[in-house]
């Protein structure tokens, strides 16, 4: 569970469905005088809201009876808690749980509606400080990938170097073989050699990946030097390794480019690979 500081308030953050929900127990201590969620939940814009988020996320949700309970809002008499709203329409937006690191939490969309009910100023900062929490996450994040496809970087080249060079050959042809095998790897995924981005971009072209892209990466890089030592030709290794990084950003994004047939037959007669 993560913390972050709104405005002096320290409030929780947890994964939930493999969503982010926040403490609104926690939120409840920024707001002046009495407070309890039951009050919000009788808000019929907060029911509302809660309806429309359930049937865009939640196949479960059961919209007939969450409607019922909408219906009475309003009223003088009608209170229901966040227990109740669950067990009846089985909502997931909203999470109760006991215990000393227990609470009530919800889905940062429905926390973020919740936060300007203690103040336009409150949601604002907390919005900040979510945001800040999430910049950082993704930077270690990808400081991390980053470092597992340096270490898989050593298993490529060692590959090549027992098996793509010879003895004879001076320092400076070493250096090209692991170059044009390292342009396998960047046209296999990236659809450019490093010389090419370098033309059009001052960073790093590994560098400015994102951390499905390293991911896959790193993967590639260990399939390559399989395919190295099973004395596979460079042409086909990278038709091979095209596929696969095609297949796994699918996977991991959901979209991918296809790969472009004209740079496969143009590698062969290119002096700097194959």
């Amino acid at each position: 569970m993560t913390k972050i500081n709104v405005k002096g308030t320290i409030v929780s953050i947890t994964k939930l469905h493999n969503m982010d929900y926040i403490s609104i127990t926690d939120m409840i201590k920024a707001k002046d005088g009495d407070f309890f969620v039951s009050d919000w939940l009788r808000n019929r814009n907060t029911l509302e809201f809660i309806e429309i988020w359930e049937k865009i996320y939640n196949k479960n949700f059961n919209c007939g009876k969450f409607a019922i309970i909408k219906s009475k809002s309003g009223l003088n008499n009608f209170k229901i808690s966040i227990k109740e709203l669950i067990e009846k329409t089985n909502i997931i937006s909203l999470k109760s749980t006991p215990g000393r690191y227990g609470g009530t939490f919800a889905h940062k969309d429905l926390a973020f509606e919740f936060g300007l009910w203690i103040s336009v100023e409150f949601k604002l900062y907390l919005i900040k400080e979510f945001q800040r929490l999430k910049e950082k996450e993704t930077n270690l994040e990808w400081n991390i990938t980053r470092f597992i496809s340096k270490i898989n970087y050593h298993i490529h080249t060692d590959a090549i170097k027992s098996n793509l060079i010879p003895k004879e050959l001076t320092q400076e042809q070493i250096n090209q073989i692991y170059a044009n095998e390292a342009d396998i790897l960047n046209l296999a995924l990236f659809n450019i050699t490093a010389s090419e981005w370098k033309k059009q971009n001052k960073e790093n072209l590994r560098d400015c990946a994102n951390i499905q892209q390293l991911i896959c990466l790193s993967n590639l890089e260990n399939i390559n030097a399989l395919l190295i030592n099973e004395k596979i030709p460079q042409k086909e290794r990278l038709t091979k390794l095209n596929q696969t990084a095609i297949h796994q950003m699918k996977l991991l994004t959901g979209k991918f480019p296809e790969f472009s047939k004209e740079i496969i037959n143009t590698t062969s007669s290119n002096s700097n690979l194959c």
